[in-house]
């Protein structure tokens, strides 16, 4: 298993915050996580050196220009962690500095105007509230904080106990087809795109565009379905669904060869989180950056080995599995 300095900090319980500030894995094979981390190093590359080129990983998406197609995840509330400096700001800072797309998670509207502050081209994911005219407000404050686009967490409805999810005090609630259709109105209407995120089946996916979803999320939520399908095994699947969606993905993004596996299997970008927590809570932007360029180099180079020369052009049959093509 590679993300070894990940691994050491989640078994040691040195997480900085309240308990349950950032969520702690199952130590059983409930874990979608372990699932997702075993599928994606058991995926095999192909060499295609001869005629290569030096790869070009820079992304259009949404008429914005961005230097790579590894973006942020959408961290929640780690201002609460007690830390001497704030890290949603940090990283908020970090994508600016580096060009590419932030996501920003679940906070109020206040902090949510510091993060915007920063500059970065910011994707704000709301939960899905049982108050639908606090979404509509929640994604209106961010169209007025210039927000790259903005989106639902639909796949944090259900809590662990089975019944909808409260969070912060907040009453989450369930989302149907027609919601997520207005919903996407909201957004068209505002002027942004509209992300769903949290999409892990290819029902969802086609409801997502029959809906007018602009971009979906291939994701388990870091494991919040138990035995959730790996984001990788389905993304194949999901993407003869989408339409003109774009797919993003993320879990266990650890590093560039993630990436580059994921894109091959039809991501349009990819999310990295837990890779570059730690850095993030201990040094702040500095080790963010640093992260991310290792990554980019590192796309860049299986780009290289494998005749990629732009993020428009990966081909999945360059990847093996057990023996066997994808």
């Amino acid at each position: 298993m590679r993300s070894q300095e990940v691994q050491q900090m989640e078994k040691e319980a040195h997480w900085p915050g309240p308990e349950g500030l950032i969520p702690a894995l199952p130590k059983d094979a409930s874990n979608a996580s372990w699932h997702t981390r075993k599928f994606l190093d058991e995926i095999l590359i192909e060499e295609r050196i001869i005629g290569t080129h030096v790869a070009d990983i820079t992304m259009r998406l949404w008429g914005k220009d961005f230097t790579s197609p590894i973006m942020m995840p959408a961290f929640s509330h780690l201002n609460k962690a007690g830390l001497d400096h704030k890290p949603m700001e940090e990283c908020a800072q970090a994508a600016k500095t580096l060009g590419i797309v932030n996501w920003v998670g679940m906070e109020s509207d206040a902090d949510y105007a510091e993060i915007a502050a920063v500059g970065a081209e910011t994707i704000r994911i709301i939960k899905p509230f049982a108050d639908h005219d606090k979404i509509r407000s929640q994604m209106t404050f961010a169209v007025k904080h210039h927000a790259l686009a903005v989106g639902i967490d639909i796949d944090h409805s259900i809590g662990i106990n089975g019944d909808v999810d409260v969070v912060d005090g907040e009453q989450l609630g369930t989302l149907t087809a027609q919601d997520l259709k207005a919903f996407a109105g909201t957004a068209h209407e505002l002027g942004v795109p509209f992300v769903a995120k949290g999409v892990l089946s290819t029902r969802d996916a086609a409801i997502c565009e029959k809906a007018e979803v602009d971009a979906i999320v291939v994701s388990h939520h870091h494991g919040r379905l138990p035995f959730a399908v790996p984001p990788a095994m389905i993304l194949p699947d999901i993407k003869k669904v989408s339409g003109k969606m774009k797919v993003f993905a993320d879990c266990s993004v650890d590093d560039g060869r993630d990436a580059y596996k994921l894109m091959a299997l039809g991501a349009d970008a990819v999310s990295t989180g837990r890779a570059i927590l730690p850095g993030l809570l201990k040094e702040g932007a500095p080790a963010v950056e640093k992260k991310i360029r290792q990554m980019n180099s590192q796309l860049k180079e299986i780009m290289g080995y494998t005749n990629v020369a732009t993020v428009d052009e990966f081909d999945p049959t360059v990847l093996w599995y057990h023996g066997r093509h994808f």
